[in-house]
């Protein structure tokens, strides 16, 4: 066998060099083996789109309007961030039952130092960012240390924690909050640039995403290129950027024509970011996807199952605080049944988003998808004017069928 030695060992081979310049000519037209490729994120888009434009024609357009756009966004954005941390622990294999009772129990912190004994709005923020990382911590040490399942530590902590808010609240509800602590949920950046008719700073921060999108998907397909993985043609490449792009712009638009940029859309779209860094980019996002895929391969791989485990239900606890601190600015007060069946709807959305029963698969972008589907179809209903027990039966197919979705598409990869 030879060895080559010299300038010539150490030159990087040109289809690797030149891969930027490859990734405008590389890729395929097959639209349908592109699609059935990644059937299970391409699917939950393909369903969204659908929905946003059946309930627009069957709510003649009100859906779509800027100031119910506005209303989603601000109605149901602590369920998106609950859905962030949620795809995270059902990534991993596990499920968390007790985060609507930490919402609750966090916003109660809040309330209890800033309404009850008149502390400074931010003191309650930081307190209840403080309880959520305390019960991240508490369960992450019975689930990583312990051994006991995450399914029976949650569901104790769900009833402890609701037991808890109890305590806490006295059994009463607390309101109101000062105004600057409503500001979190409820405020809006709106006339920092101007605009004649609607809030230019709003359409700045679209373009800023768009433009942001396109440069992050060029450099993911530049590195596919270069691991010769499957991508599309850069026609299609293109064409996705654009059809994104006046999607995003289209919303920024309805937001400008409402009452500008909410304050919460910010909060959500910096942990959107964060978190899909995390996942996608970190040695800590690529050992939660090793421990769900196969948790006796990562730990002879060295990953240290344990700590990873711990800093998930940790993490979990976090986001939790930010969605009780969210969701009590909203209600702008804190009240004894605050967070029910919150857990379901995050849960939901992280499986509807694709993630996998099983462990191992799933995103943070599909699960803030598959929770907007969630409060579309909501929104959709109410406009409607559809009976609650309705809404709560067509939520429930919705579920079983995505389930069912990631079944089939086991079977069928295992058929192959």
């Amino acid at each position: 066998m030879t060895r080559t030695v010299g300038p010539e060992a150490n030159q990087t081979p040109p289809e690797v060099a030149d891969a930027p310049a490859v990734a405008l000519h590389s890729g395929t037209s097959d639209l349908r083996g592109l699609f059935s490729r990644n059937l299970r994120q391409s699917g939950i888009y393909v369903a969204f789109l659908a929905i946003v434009v059946l309930f627009a024609i069957l709510t003649s357009g009100t859906s779509l309007s800027p100031g119910n756009i506005t209303n989603i966004v601000l109605q149901y954005s602590y369920v998106l961030v609950l859905a962030i941390g949620m795809v995270i622990v059902i990534i991993a294999g596990h499920i968390d039952l007790s985060v609507g009772s930490v919402v609750a129990l966090t916003g109660a912190v809040s309330a209890v130092l800033v309404i009850r004994h008149g502390a400074p709005w931010w003191v309650g923020v930081l307190a209840a960012i403080a309880v959520g990382l305390a019960v991240g911590a508490w369960h992450g040490f019975w689930v990583a240390y312990v051994g006991i399942p995450a399914f029976i530590v949650t569901l104790a902590g769900m009833l402890l924690f609701r037991g808890l808010t109890l305590q806490v609240l006295d059994n009463v509800s607390l309101s109101p909050f000062p105004s600057e602590y409503g500001k979190v949920a409820s405020g809006f950046l709106n006339g920092l640039i101007g605009g004649n008719g609607y809030d230019a700073f709003t359409l700045l921060i679209g373009v800023i995403a768009v433009a942001g999108y396109a440069v992050s998907g060029f450099r993911t397909r530049v590195a596919r290129i270069r691991y010769k993985q499957p991508v599309e043609s850069f026609p299609l490449f293109v064409a996705r950027v654009v059809a994104v792009g006046l999607v995003v712009m289209a919303f920024a638009w309805q937001l400008a024509h409402a009452r500008g940029l909410p304050i919460v859309l910010i909060i959500l779209g910096v942990l959107v970011i964060a978190y899909g860094t995390i996942t996608k980019r970190s040695v800590f996002g690529r050992q939660v996807y090793a421990i769900g895929g196969n948790l006796s391969a990562a730990t002879l791989s060295g990953v240290k199952v344990r700590v990873v485990n711990f800093w998930i239900f940790v993490n979990m606890g976090f986001l939790s605080a930010v969605a009780g601190i969210i969701y009590s600015s909203r209600s702008n007060g804190a009240q004894p049944g605050a967070g029910n069946s919150f857990e379901l709807d995050a849960i939901a959305a992280a499986f509807i988003g694709g993630a996998a029963v099983t462990g191992g698969v799933g995103t943070v972008v599909g699960a803030m998808v598959g929770g907007l589907l969630v409060a579309v179809m909501s929104n959709g209903m109410q406009l409607m004017g559809v009976d609650q027990s309705i809404q709560s039966v067509v939520k429930g197919l919705v579920l079983l069928l995505a389930v069912a979705f990631d079944v089939y598409n086991k079977r069928r990869g295992g058929n192959r």
